[in-house]
């Protein structure tokens, strides 16, 4: 693939420059507050969301990786080298995001419900190696206690303690990812719990939830080491006609217990935009989890791209000031296409739209919209659609030793062929 040459990625820069900073942008000040806003990167990309704790034949509650493409990561070493590889192709300095099916039990077999942070000293050393924090989520599916279709909602007190006891463990191993690190670990709970057709009573499993989770957050974990979230759902594989966990309910749940609320970019209606809601959120609280991925049409969790809705999310995030209030995080899945290709592809869109969002001369806008200039308003924003911004990221690109352009595949093909097919 075509590799930039040094000179010419200067040169475009240094125009694009003088072009952003004829209406008020400072290029040098959004590349250096780039270099601070981190987009936790999700591990369970690398292996499909399988994990390690080698069940088969379950449910997986909602949870589907299509495709087979030849080198999934099958234990923590490979998992973790196969990040290394992605980080090294992504600017910037990033997180790690883990589900509790990735503890490494060194082949012992060790229920959910009896996790400990010792299970997970192999990441975090790694991450200590890398100067990096991690983030991290309990795993309410994939699990014989979860084929029934319900966990912290169940109605089977058996199944509901074990899951609350299973979320308080992982409340507890985030706390300990945030000491050992020294950055504080987002710890989000999200559950598949629903029907595939019309309950008779929705307002039960809404009540034992809530209950679930008063129990689950009932120590108090110092913020400093833990942000606790709760992740909503419109529906999912099984779940078609109902979800407990629903977007009005964590709102309501979030607003009341003060716990950050985490919006999924697939999991609303089609016509819904998680642009729109941010916001609404930020007008009650301070603070927001966004896991981006891409949707076709409902969630299936497809490669984040730099498309109209990405940009729409981080234009708000700025347009609200808050980008140092979200935690950014993504959440997608593809076996179809090579799963390296499939993280550094998606979190350098995400990143893309991050920076075409920081660039854009928002100041200009707001100004013709308080003077009532709404032609003007539309003018700019269409105008600044074509500002010089690919020259501004490549740039970005090289100032944190990445590749340029297209030059990354490369370093793929050749990881392709001397590491993951000779995992088949």
């Amino acid at each position: 693939m075509k590799v930039y040459d040094e000179k010419k990625i200067n040169q475009c820069y240094f125009i694009a420059k003088e072009v952003y900073s004829e209406y008020g942008v400072d290029t040098e000040k959004v590349i250096n507050k780039m270099k601070n806003i981190p987009v936790s990167i999700h591990c369970w990309q690398g292996d499909d969301v399988t994990g390690f704790e080698g069940h088969t034949g379950l449910s997986g509650g909602g949870i589907l990786a299509t495709g087979n493409y030849p080198g999934r990561a099958r234990n923590g070493e490979e998992l973790r080298r196969d990040i290394d590889k992605a980080m090294s192709l992504i600017p910037g300095s990033h997180r790690v995001n883990l589900h509790a099916i990735y503890a490494e039990t060194n082949g012992k077999k060790v229920e959910r419900d009896q996790l400990t942070a010792e299970y997970f000293k192999n990441w975090i050393d790694w991450a200590k190696s890398n100067g990096i924090g991690l983030d991290f989520n309990p795993t309410f599916f994939s699990h014989k206690m979860a084929d029934k279709g319900y966990t912290l909602s169940s109605a089977d007190e058996k199944t509901r303690n074990f899951w609350i006891e299973h979320g308080k463990r992982c409340r507890e191993i985030g706390e300990e990812m945030g000491k050992q690190l020294g950055s504080a670990c987002v710890n989000n709970i999200w559950i598949p719990d629903g029907t595939k057709d019309i309950p008779a009573s929705r307002l039960n499993s809404r009540k034992i939830l809530k209950d679930s989770l008063d129990k689950i957050f009932e120590i108090k974990h110092e913020s400093k080491y833990i942000l606790d979230s709760i992740e909503c759902k419109l529906f999912g594989i099984g779940s078609e006609s109902y979800v407990v966990g629903s977007h009005e309910f964590y709102m309501g749940y979030a607003m009341k217990n003060d716990v950050m609320l985490c919006l999924d970019a697939g999991h609303f209606h089609p016509t819904e935009t998680v642009s729109d809601k941010i916001s609404s959120i930020f007008t009650f609280q301070d603070k927001l989890l966004l896991h981006v991925s891409r949707p076709v049409r409902w969630d299936s969790d497809h490669v984040v791209l730099f498309n109209d809705e990405t940009i729409a999310i981080l234009q708000e995030a700025k347009r609200c000031d808050a980008l140092g209030n979200i935690n950014f995080a993504l959440d997608f899945f593809d076996a179809s296409i090579n799963r390296i290709t499939a993280w550094v592809t998606g979190t350098r869109a995400f990143l893309k739209a991050l920076m075409f969002a920081m660039l854009e001369p928002t100041e200009l806008i707001m100004k013709a919209e308080s003077e009532g200039n709404f032609g003007n308003r539309l003018a700019l924003m269409e105008e600044f659609k074509t500002l010089p911004f690919a020259a501004v990221w490549n740039r970005y690109c090289q100032e944190n030793s990445v590749p340029v352009g297209t030059a990354w595949l490369d370093d793929i093909d050749k990881y392709e062929r001397e590491v993951l097919f000779k995992r088949i």
